[in-house]
């Protein structure tokens, strides 16, 4: 086929894992192509929480840093462009990217991320990823021992709920509604301290740019400095469907320690093959996958 078929690796996203496995496939003198159109899912976060190093960074920055870092390996070449199709080929993977052109590359990493997709709450949108939010590990430090509150009806909002009370012991569940926890999940609530209420939720408030209170539809207000939801994940790619990957129940991406599929030669890390998402384990992912990726190209096999 027609297009570059010098690329060892390609990475498709270049988010904190596929911006790790570039570094790592770099300084191993792997020629690789980082394949980013940017719009990672924590870009609105006013700072990454719990990175050691630059715990506190805003994201926008720490992508800038990696990126610049990336300059240093002249085996590593940033393309910013999406691959909207890829298909297995003898020898490794033909990619396509947006603008048409075709690469060759003996091996892929998709670290294409996930899409969350909070309540469609009046208000939200304005504080996702600071006073709203979704991982209490990543936000909930800087709204410590302050009023806060979880959104949400499902058995994960007790959950949510008894986990938020190690950062405050002003906890709340808003159920928008009667709540239909049984009384298990009621007792296990009373006994953690949090209290539930059920009005309905008309919209979020805010002052300052951070939240201020909810307001409900009886036009009642609970100050509150923080919020909790569920946002469920969407993959942002097709990439891993048309590879033919095999997903969770969770609906990542299943990889084996390593990170790599079900697929010769197809690795994942990242949001989108992960339990947990979070960016110091996005980016320990996407260095491992890197380490097997290159192992696999000196002696035609991962570790071990």
């Amino acid at each position: 086929m027609a297009g570059d078929d010098g690329i060892e690796c390609a990475v498709v996203g270049g988010g904190a894992a596929g911006l790790s496995a570039a570094l790592v496939l770099g300084r191993a003198r792997r020629r690789v192509a980082v394949f980013d159109v940017g719009g990672q899912s924590n870009r609105p976060a006013a700072g990454v929480g719990g990175l050691l190093g630059h715990d506190g960074t805003p994201p926008e920055r720490l992508y800038e840093l990696a990126r610049a870092q990336l300059g240093a390996y002249p085996s590593v070449e940033l393309r910013d462009e999406e691959v909207v199709a890829a298909r297995p080929e003898v020898g490794g993977f033909a990619l396509t990217g947006g603008s048409g052109a075709a690469t060759l590359a003996r091996r892929v990493l998709l670290a294409t991320g996930m899409r969350y997709e909070p309540p469609d709450l009046p208000g939200l949108e304005a504080l996702w990823g600071d006073t709203v939010f979704h991982c209490p590990f990543c936000h909930a430090w800087e709204l410590r021992d302050r009023p806060l509150a979880v959104y949400g009806r499902g058995p994960e909002a007790v959950h949510q709920a008894l986990l938020l009370t190690g950062w405050s012991q002003d906890v709340i569940v808003l159920s928008d509604g009667p709540a239909p926890f049984d009384a298990a999940d009621r007792a296990r609530l009373r006994s953690a301290g949090v209290a539930i209420d059920e009005r309905r939720v008309a919209r979020l408030d805010a002052a300052g740019g951070a939240l201020r209170a909810v307001v409900f539809d009886d036009d009642g207000e609970l100050a509150r400095a923080g919020l909790l939801v569920h946002a469920p994940l969407r993959r942002r790619s097709r990439l891993a469907e048309d590879l033919g990957v095999a997903f969770t129940a969770a609906g990542t991406i299943e990889v084996d320690e390593w990170g790599a599929t079900g697929v010769p030669g197809l690795y994942a890390a990242g949001d989108v093959a992960a339990p947990i998402q979070q960016v110091s384990l996005a980016v320990a992912a996407g260095a491992r996958a890197a380490v097997a990726i290159t192992r696999e190209l000196i002696f035609g096999e991962g570790p071990a």
